[in-house]
């Protein structure tokens, strides 16, 4: 199958400089392999979400001449996809319904193992729903981030798939969309490495193939903080995309300095110079 990567981004704000780092790494790895760039905006977390920023999202990447090779997908618009993987593994017996509240769950060692809920059942509210994790180890090969190990067990436990309040999780969702797009190669922000275990165990669970991953370092403030969540996590300009992309290129460790009038000049020059094994292979650095 031919190289397919994709952009995920959640609408919970203006695009800032880490996901722009995000987006222009997997760009550039799929035009380096000849692939297609997908996108897709994960919106199925409405208390979290900020109105208008998916919009400005994707209005603000082709600014920066990053132009998916096909219609962006909305999660919003995929829930009966998630609703028929969830029966799939309730027909498999691999979810249970869990009620307990976080104060039980901590009670109990904050994790819950060996599929069943820690709290006694209460028919007269929905429940959330989990996936029984075995005691299984899960290893993979990290493009950057080299090899990786995780007992699945004892690292997450059997973890939510659906919310109490009926939202399908993001595990859940990422996975069947990956495979429902296609997707070969996942490139994405190192906070993510932690998830990839649980998500290579449901694409067990459900059949479903499993891509290859690379995760980039996070671009971290002064003190350390991932840029999100710093007070310096300022959006990026899209009526002025060159600084803010000269500095990603930077960030990623290429050339950042020629001669460009606009960005698509600009990352024609990097993608000539660009190889995915020359990335920074470091868990975070400084966005500065």
């Amino acid at each position: 199958m031919s190289y397919r990567g994709r952009f995920a981004p959640s609408p919970t704000g203006q695009l800032h400089f880490g996901s722009l780092v995000a987006a222009l790494a997997s760009w550039l790895c799929a035009r380096h392999a000849g692939g297609r760039w997908l996108l897709r905006m994960e919106d199925i977390d409405p208390p979290r979400e900020v109105p208008g920023s998916a919009r400005d999202i994707l209005a603000a990447l082709p600014a920066f001449g990053l132009v998916a090779d096909e219609p962006a997908l909305f999660q919003s618009q995929r829930l009966d996809a998630y609703e028929a993987a969830f029966q799939q593994l309730r027909g498999q017996d691999q979810v249970f319904p869990c009620w307990c509240s976080r104060a039980e769950l901590a009670a109990a060692g904050g994790m819950h193992r060996d599929g069943h809920c820690v709290a006694a059942p209460e028919p007269s509210r929905a429940p959330a729903w989990r996936l029984r994790v075995p005691d299984v180890e899960l290893a993979f090969d990290d493009g950057l981030q080299g090899a990786q190990r995780q007992n699945l067990r004892e690292a997450a436990g059997d973890f939510v798939i659906k919310r109490v309040e009926g939202f399908y999780a993001y595990q859940l969702a990422c996975v069947v969309d990956d495979a429902w797009q296609g997707v070969t190669a996942v490139v994405r922000g190192n906070d993510l490495l932690d998830s990839t275990p649980r998500q290579i165990w449901l694409q067990r669970c459900l059949g479903l193939a499993t891509p290859t991953y690379l995760h980039l370092p996070l671009a971290v403030d002064a003190e350390g903080r991932k840029l999100s969540k710093s007070e310096n996590a300022h959006p990026v300009d899209p009526r002025d995309p060159l600084p803010a992309l000269r500095r990603a290129l930077r960030f990623l460790e290429l050339p950042h300095e020629f001669a460009a009038n606009h960005p698509e000049a600009l990352l024609s020059q990097a993608l000539a110079y660009f190889d995915p094994a020359r990335l920074p292979h470091c868990s975070e650095r400084s966005a500065s």
